[in-house]
């Protein structure tokens, strides 16, 4: 043990169990870690005793049918991930990167509405340029968006422009105005006190989700009557069509999603902000030449897009 703090001294520690440790504490499960891992349970359960014995703690409890990480745990788990992502990075930019012939499996961060706006132009311009290279797309909170960036598991993540910390890059990708989606039966001009006044639908992703209109609404002071929710706006535009209900929603997007609906698009009567959307990556990627090449993709095909984007739900 080191005397100051103790920590045990890397020198005498098997690296791999740090790699059985990340594992773990995201599984939360032995089992599913020994999958995960191509082992056998008791390799991981020695593994996990071995480290209980470096650290002098429990680091993982049993709850119901899996693991729980202790304090400690918890302490560690952000280092640890942070540090087997950065020797990835370096060990990957050893290597030169072709995207014609090379065959990784990017990760992309993408609230549900914009999938239908960069997903199927990126997977288009990939078949070209990177023809053996994969997308998946995820859903990732705010709250999560650091730590699964450092460690590795997303490769870019995009969301509402929002301050960040210094270990977070960012990049502006959209900016979009708002427009009122209303149903076919809604007549006359829509006023700023008729926009009030009226009943609406908002759309957030979480149980809790703010929108952004709502936000935006907030700081000046102001608040509109939500009578409704949903998780997205393919459904919202539909209850609109029949219904008196009032959509807010970028005005691209709304184009796309209510073209064969009949609802009306109308001017945003308040002076709300547009929506800004980002695109994140961690420092330890700033300048790894996969990443900035994909960084490079997202964003052209982001500012040549003909279609709009909505913000996704506040927490």
């Amino acid at each position: 043990m080191n005397e100051m703090n103790g920590i045990p001294s890397l020198a005498r520690m098997d690296l791999n169990l740090f790699r059985v440790f990340e594992v773990i504490f995201r599984e939360r499960s032995l089992t599913r870690s020994a999958a995960v891992l191509h082992v056998s349970q008791s390799a991981v359960s020695h593994s996990l005793a071995r480290l209980r014995e470096h650290f002098a703690d429990p680091l993982f409890v049993r709850e119901g049918r899996g693991v729980m990480p202790t304090v400690l745990a918890q302490r560690l788990a952000p280092v640890i991930s942070d540090s087997l992502a950065r020797l990835q990075r370096s060990l990957e930019g050893l290597q030169d990167f072709d995207p014609l012939r090379d065959e990784r499996t990017f990760t992309l961060s993408l609230p549900e509405q914009l999938e239908m706006v960069l997903l199927p132009p990126l997977l288009t311009h990939l078949r070209r340029s990177a023809p053996g290279c994969r997308v998946r797309t995820a859903g990732l909170r705010w709250s999560e968006l650091k730590l699964e960036l450092a460690a590795g598991r997303i490769d870019l993540a995009v969301q509402i422009a929002r301050p960040v910390e210094a270990s977070l890059r960012q990049m502006q990708l959209l900016s979009e105005p708002l427009c009122v989606v209303a149903g076919p039966g809604f007549e006359g001009e829509l006023t700023t006190d008729r926009y009030l006044e009226s009943d609406h639908i908002a759309v957030a992703s979480w149980r809790r989700g703010l929108s952004y209109e709502d936000l935006a609404l907030g700081h000046m002071g102001l608040m509109r009557r939500v009578v409704q929710r949903c998780q997205n706006y393919q459904a919202a535009s539909l209850v609109v069509a029949q219904s008196d209900l009032l959509l807010t929603m970028s005005r691209r997007h709304a184009e796309l999603v209510n073209a064969a609906l009949g609802n009306r698009l109308l001017d945003m009567p308040l002076p709300l902000p547009s929506i800004g959307l980002n695109l994140y990556w961690h420092e330890a990627a700033e300048h790894d030449p996969v990443n900035r090449w994909l960084r490079q993709q997202v964003s052209a095909l982001a500012q040549n897009s003909s279609r709009g984007v909505t913000a996704p739900s506040l927490e």
